[in-house]
């Protein structure tokens, strides 16, 4: 028997202190187009007005499902609680500053039907706070092994979707950062396959308070992850770690 016997599409939307931005962000989910859509949106003890903000949607949409954290406890804590939630077999990420262009789930479902895909990711390109493009796409490779990730952190969490029903319910890692990159892997470690689907189908939101240091963090976070949760030796892991340097850099710069 399969764990979920709907084809309800659950979106995974941590918040924190976004609401600026939250309602364009609800907008892009609400313009999908795809009648068996939940939204659970799980707030992180906001201090602006995003709970205000959201309260005009849950008051329109019954299909929205909001939930505030007792206490703050970092992304990976909010969308494990959302993923508890959530009723859907399928289930999308997206992040609460960025966007979903127009027809994307119908589109990413058909396109892991097609597939038979347990997990599947997009292209996307990005925007500024004010919703311009910044003419930078990120591309994806039909397939992305585990192999393939561990040099390339290629999947971008507001372009993923994933069949429950193949991999089974699960919690993301809970680390304070890098979260949803150990996901990928904790989920594809047994040889499961992402499917990229190389149209841009998500925009994402490049906030001006993100710094370079933040690339060394992320350069960090890359080295645990390998060496403490998938336990792979250090000389293995700072081969991966070099190739995911030249791989930034060329994304970031060259492109």
């Amino acid at each position: 028997m399969p764990l979920y016997d709907n084809e309800k599409v659950s979106v995974i939307t941590p918040v924190y202190n976004v609401g600026k931005v939250i309602g364009k962000t609800i907008e892009s989910m609400l313009a999908q187009g795809y009648d068996d859509l939940e939204i659970v949106l799980v707030d992180d003890c906001s201090k602006d007005n995003s709970a205000e903000v959201i309260a005009e949607y849950t008051a329109k949409y019954p299909n929205i499902v909001y939930h505030r954290q007792e206490k703050n406890g970092g992304a990976a804590v909010a969308r494990n609680t959302a993923l508890k939630l959530a009723k859907g077999r399928y289930v999308a990420f997206l992040d609460s500053d960025d966007m979903w262009c127009e027809g994307k789930i119908k589109r990413q479902l058909a396109f892991m039907k097609e597939k038979d895909a347990a997990i599947c990711c997009t292209a996307m390109d990005c925007i500024d706070e004010e919703d311009k493009p910044l003419n930078s796409v990120r591309g994806v490779r039909e397939k992305i092994s585990y192999k393939f990730l561990l040099k390339n952190t290629m999947i971008s969490t507001s372009t993923v979707m994933i069949d429950r029903n193949k991999t089974g319910d699960f919690q993301m890692p809970l680390r304070r950062g890098g979260q949803d990159y150990a996901t990928w892997l904790m989920l594809m470690r047994n040889g499961t396959i992402c499917y990229g689907l190389n149209e841009v189908l998500s925009h994402y939101r490049v906030m001006s308070k993100s710094l370079s240091s933040n690339k060394w963090k992320s350069v960090k976070q890359v080295w645990e992850i390998q060496t403490q949760d998938e336990h792979i030796n250090k000389v293995s892991a700072a081969f991966n770690v070099c190739c995911f340097i030249v791989n930034a850099f060329i994304k970031h710069f060259l492109h």
